[in-house]
């Protein structure tokens, strides 16, 4: 018998009559069983069946992973809600500060004492023109001297207040006041 690329290759078959190898054709019975019989085939089964053995060692290991995932999962989103919380806090609270810092600022205080100046003023010349009502008034009845020592030392004191914050004023006008931000 010749020898054909197929006997090189399957040498247990070269040693099949050639009514044999028909009836391997034939019979679907005895191809199988001859097939099963080769080695080759029973090499690739023995690896199919190793990969297999792999396979599901590989998905028990993985199954017991599984619970100690889902719970590192579910630590990791509620870490991760977590961290956008307070990233959320944090967001609110630069604002808080920013509104709070605006308050402390160099325009916002200098506009705030030139409130107060003003307001200093009008609250001295009120109580000027109350008391000066007030003695035309009583004109001579009973203004006493403990009256007008009281007057004059409280719209001293007012007028001080007033002109203290004239100065600053003046000086913040003049570039004299320094703010630093420690």
């Amino acid at each position: 018998m010749a020898s054909t690329p197929l006997m090189a290759e399957f040498p247990e078959l070269a040693q099949l009559s050639r009514e044999d190898l028909e009836d391997l054709l034939v019979d679907p019975v005895y191809f199988q069983a001859t097939f099963h019989a080769l080695n080759q085939v029973k090499s690739l089964y023995q690896a199919q069946a190793e990969l297999g053995s792999a396979n599901e060692s590989i998905a028990r290991h993985n199954l017991a992973l599984q619970d100690s995932l889902y719970k590192l999962r579910t630590e990791t989103q509620e870490a991760f809600d977590e961290a956008k919380a307070l990233e959320k806090r944090w967001k609110d609270l630069e604002k808080e500060q920013k509104e709070v810092y605006q308050r402390f600022s160099p325009q916002f205080l200098l506009m705030r004492l030139r409130h107060a100046t003003a307001a200093q003023d009008d609250l001295s010349e009120a109580r000027a023109s109350a008391f000066v009502q007030g003695s035309t008034e009583e004109a001579a009845s009973s203004l006493s001297g403990k009256d007008i020592d009281d007057f004059v030392r409280e719209f001293k004191e007012l007028r001080k207040v007033y002109h203290k914050r004239m100065m600053w004023g003046d000086r913040w006008a003049a570039g004299q006041v320094e703010w630093r931000d420690d």
